[in-house]
């Protein structure tokens, strides 16, 4: 899981160098094709049939995660990368209370108090009201990114049970390719060669976050598994101040801490009930 968040907070230093101009759309499908690639040579090499066998879970789960990059990659590029990154935090919350409804996994009452920490932490870190507010449109892109992360991960936790890790990665960007050309013909962009070489970074850093990420969901719990990679934030705040000259506020850090106590408080400590 710390390798998958380092991961991931590269990705989206190279989704904030190409989103000030490349629509979101268009960022998905060039991480797709790279996935699609790099998924499809990495089953070559291990052996692994590629099709699965609960096929449309998988293709449900492509589904929802493409809706998720949809909605994180437009917050990556709409807010400071701490910010965007605290926002997607909430999914912690978001996965225990849907892994409790929807795989048994125990975690009783303590997701409502969860829930509370996580979203006092939004408002924190949304600032409504101050001068240093931000935009409210990214902040509820950010949330509904944070909810759509969570119905994925509880649906990779459930294919784990029947599906290898390396099928679940590749059924992702096989299923957000189709997704996104249409969206991406709405508003076309020629990217740059320098563009070209961060929408690459996006894919690869991606595809090593997916990978890593997979294979922690599918051997823990998935309200623990997820709590780990909190560590991005860390690694989100370092890069953006290092390469965007971005500052972090007091008020963004105590919504960090209070969306990380969130995290803390929807651990459970029983087994899940398989």
């Amino acid at each position: 899981m710390v390798a998958s968040a380092l991961s991931f907070s590269l990705m989206g230093v190279c989704v904030k160098q190409v989103g000030g101009r490349i629509p979101a759309a268009e960022v998905v499908l060039a991480r797709a094709i790279v996935s699609v690639g790099l998924s499809w040579w990495l089953l070559h090499r291990a052996g692994v049939p590629p099709w699965g066998q609960r096929r449309g879970l998988l293709v449900w789960r492509g589904v929802i995660g493409t809706a998720a990059l949809l909605c994180v990659y437009a917050a990556l590029a709409a807010l400071p990368l701490a910010s965007a990154t605290v926002l997607q935090y909430l999914y912690p919350p978001f996965t225990a209370l849907l892994a409790w409804l929807m795989l048994g996994e125990r975690i009783g009452k303590r997701v409502l108090a969860a829930m509370a920490l996580g979203w006092a932490g939004v408002l924190l870190v949304a600032q409504p009201g101050s001068d240093l507010a931000l935009a409210w449109q990214p902040v509820l892109i950010a949330v509904a990114g944070a909810l759509f992360t969570a119905l994925a991960y509880v649906s990779v936790r459930s294919l784990g049970q029947s599906e290898h890790p390396l099928v679940i990665v590749f059924y992702f960007p096989l299923v957000a390719l189709p997704l996104s050309l249409p969206l991406v013909a709405l508003d076309p962009v020629l990217p740059t060669p320098g563009e070209v070489a961060w929408l690459i970074g996006v894919g690869v850093f991606t595809q090593l976050g997916q990978v890593y990420l997979t294979r922690s969901l599918t051997a823990l719990p998935a309200a623990r598994a997820t709590a780990i990679s909190y560590v991005q934030v860390v690694f989100a705040g370092g890069w953006g101040w290092l390469l965007f000259g971005e500052t972090i506020d007091g008020a963004t850090i105590a919504g960090a801490a209070l969306v990380l106590a969130a995290t803390l408080v929807s651990l459970s400590h029983r087994q899940p009930v398989r």
